[in-house]
Parts: structure tokens; C-alpha cells; sequence
């Protein structure tokens, strides 16, 4: 059996949609048919009160752990989810120095940095590189690769996605809009596809988003 892959979501600052990106993308890779662990690293615990806001007759797709032990223990905790998983993604602080995001790192197979369409978010986005490139020399397996999040229609934001082309991260092949489908979704305890057809544009992103991430780890094609 696969080695079940590790996805992080990983941030800066807050407001840069790391919980809505980790919670869609479960959603998107459980309609595949895959079993995905999330385990929310964050203080805040945003996708574990995003779970629980399911109904019972309704649950999240996933299975959604709250770690609140210290950093030294993940690895044990991460082999142990993997022997029932296909996929796991961790939902990281936004800080870089919090020793549960770099202990999340060593351990990921692919770093997700969702980039909000902004100049400050574009100067945090540089500090989480030069980490990722930091930790690529010791593991060269390991993979980063940028998201543009809560995409507007906006000159700004098409500036600001040309300006991430030069960073050494790869942009990924896929973006999430600004828009109020992540959000209500969120509400409900589910995903975009739980909103039927007024949420057929969302539900397209994370689609892309979800063929997007296996083409880059491969195995989960």
C-alpha cells in the first residue's frame, strides 16, 4: 500500500484562507473516493469548528483532528492516522516560526501557500519561501508550491499573480475565487458541493484545485 501523501497548508499572516483551502480541498479529494485525515495544528481551530458545525446526518467528509500536544509528538501521531488514510493535510498556524508549523513541514511531501492578491501578502509569501527553499536542501522530496486565494477581478490582483511568476515556488495550476460559496459553506459544517448548482463556479475551482494537487504528488492520480 501508497505511503499516504502529506499536504500543509502554511501562511505567514492570517486572512490568507488556509483553513477554507484545507477544508475544500478535503471535500474535493473525499468525492474522489480518497480517506482524508485533516489535523488542525491551528491555536484558533478553525477547521475543527468547521467540522462541527456539520449535522449528524450531514458529517464532514473527512476526519478532522484538533492537536493540541506538543510538536515532538506529531510524528507519532502522523504514522498512526496514516495507516487508515490515503491523504493528510495539515492546517498550519500562520506563523513560520511556530514550532508546529516547522514541525509540520519536516514531515510534508507538498507545501500549499495560499497567496491573497495583495502586496503584504505577497512580502510574507517571500519569508515562507526562503523557509521551504531552507528545508528543500535538506529534503529535496519536499515540494512548495503557491495558490492564488479569494481571486478578485481586479487590475490589482492580476498584477499580483504576473509578480508571483518570479518567484522560485511554482504557481500551481489552479485558483479560488473571492466568493461567498467558501464561506456559506463553512456556515454548514461541509464544502462548496454540499450548496447545489448556485455553487457550480466554486465547486469548478476546487475541482481544479483537487487534479492540480494530485498532478503534482502523482501517486494520487
Amino acid at each position: 500500500m501508497a505511503r499516504a501523501p502529506i499536504i500543509t497548508l502554511v501562511s505567514q499572516k492570517g486572512g490568507a484562507g488556509k483553513s477554507t483551502v484545507t477544508m475544500q480541498l478535503a471535500a474535493g479529494l473525499a468525492r474522489r473516493g480518497r480517506r482524508v485525515e485533516v489535523v488542525d495544528l491551528d491555536a484558533q481551530e478553525s477547521a475543527t469548528r468547521w467540522a462541527a458545525a456539520a449535522s449528524p446526518e450531514h458529517p464532514f467528509p473527512a476526519r478532522v483532528h484538533c492537536f493540541t500536544a506538543a510538536p515532538y509528538e506529531l510524528p507519532d501521531k502522523l504514522a498512526k492516522w496514516r495507516k487508515r488514510a490515503d491523504v493528510i493535510l495539515l492546517d498550519c498556524p500562520p506563523s513560520i516560526d511556530h514550532p508546529r508549523t516547522l514541525a509540520a513541514l519536516n514531515h510534508t511531501d507538498l507545501a500549499v501557500v495560499p497567496v491573497v492578491p495583495s502586496p503584504t501578502d505577497l512580502w510574507s509569501t517571500r519569508a515562507i519561501e526562503r523557509l521551504i527553499l531552507q528545508l528543500q536542501q535538506q529534503r529535496p522530496a519536499l515540494q512548495g508550491v503557491l495558490l492564488p486565494n479569494r481571486v478578485g477581478h481586479t487590475s490589482l490582483a492580476a498584477d499580483v499573480i504576473e509578480v508571483m511568476q518570479d518567484f522560485d515556488l511554482p504557481v500551481l495550476a489552479a485558483r479560488l475565487g473571492q466568493r461567498n460559496a467558501y464561506a456559506q459553506s463553512a456556515a454548514i459544517g461541509g464544502s462548496v458541493f454540499d450548496l447545489g448548482s448556485a455553487a457550480q463556479p466554486a465547486q469548478l475551482e476546487v475541482l481544479r484545485l483537487v487534479s492540480a494537487i494530485a498532478k503534482r504528488l502523482g501517486a494520487m492520480e
